[in-house]
């Protein structure tokens, strides 16, 4: 697999990993392309993938499906970028979910794009955006909402929340229920909210509402962010890290590695 049709103009190239596609792309381009996506009609969605995400996808053919049909997959995870530029893809950046809320705020924070943050539980939307406005001023803030704890994702999208949604007038829907569960809601309710953009974000309502603390920007780059994370939620994430991750490891060797 060569690079040469990774370029400035053709900044994203979708690749397989694991039979999973992921963009590989530099985190620079994707903000540009999602604060152009968010000023047009045309609706998308964009899902963050980390490793969990990625085998969820395959071993769920829903997920699978629902990682498939979004406009945007970003390598969420570093183990993730590292394999993209191993299979030919040398600039691709990761470009991570707390991040790209980050800089697309920072991006819009002139009003061209409305947020609207769904996700979390009891005040944490409401303390993302309220972190969000005082940051960025001029930043315009359609809504925030809590989802229920016991959301089904197998259940037709509900016309109260798609109502709430609509009358907002959000450009874009961050989306705060964790993978896989947020890229299926996505999936499910995007042919029926106006909004210009549907981003899942998972972990990024926790960080910034500081309900959950971040890793250090260099743990992040160094690939063990996942054990940061894992000292701080032991009881939810210990599958997540403990089973999913060598998993991936020995099937990244088996089908791209060793073949």
């Amino acid at each position: 697999m060569q690079f040469d049709n990774f370029s400035d103009t053709d900044p994203m190239v979708r690749i397989s990993i694991l039979d999973v596609p992921v963009d590989a792309q530099r985190f620079d381009a994707a903000i540009t392309c999602l604060a152009r996506w968010a000023t047009e009609p045309q609706p998308r969605y964009v899902v963050t993938c980390a490793v969990y995400t990625l085998m969820q996808g395959r071993q769920n053919p829903a997920i699978q499906k629902a990682i498939e049909q979004a406009d945007m997959i970003t390598a969420d995870g570093m183990p993730l970028v590292w394999l993209q530029r191993r299979l030919g893809y040398p600039p691709a950046e990761r470009v991570y979910g707390p991040d790209i809320m980050t800089e697309l705020c920072r991006a819009t924070a002139n009003g061209s794009a409305s947020h609207y943050f769904y996700g979390g539980r009891g005040d944490i939307a409401e303390r993302v955006a309220t972190k969000w406005q005082h940051e960025f001023p001029g930043l315009h803030i359609a809504g925030t909402e809590a989802p229920p704890d016991n959301l089904l994702m197998d259940a037709p999208p509900d016309p109260a929340v798609v109502q709430r949604l609509n009358e907002s007038g959000a450009d874009i829907i961050w989306v705060g229920l964790g993978s896989p569960k947020q890229d299926l809601w996505m999936a499910r309710y995007r042919p029926v909210l106006n909004a210009s953009l549907l981003i899942g974000v998972g972990a990024a309502f926790d960080f910034f509402s500081g309900r959950v603390s971040q890793a250090p920007r260099w743990i992040q780059h160094s690939g063990f962010e996942w054990l940061f994370r894992l000292t701080q939620e032991p009881t939810r994430l210990w599958r997540r890290y403990l089973v999913y991750n060598p998993w991936f490891m020995w099937l990244v060797l088996r089908h791209h590695i060793l073949k």
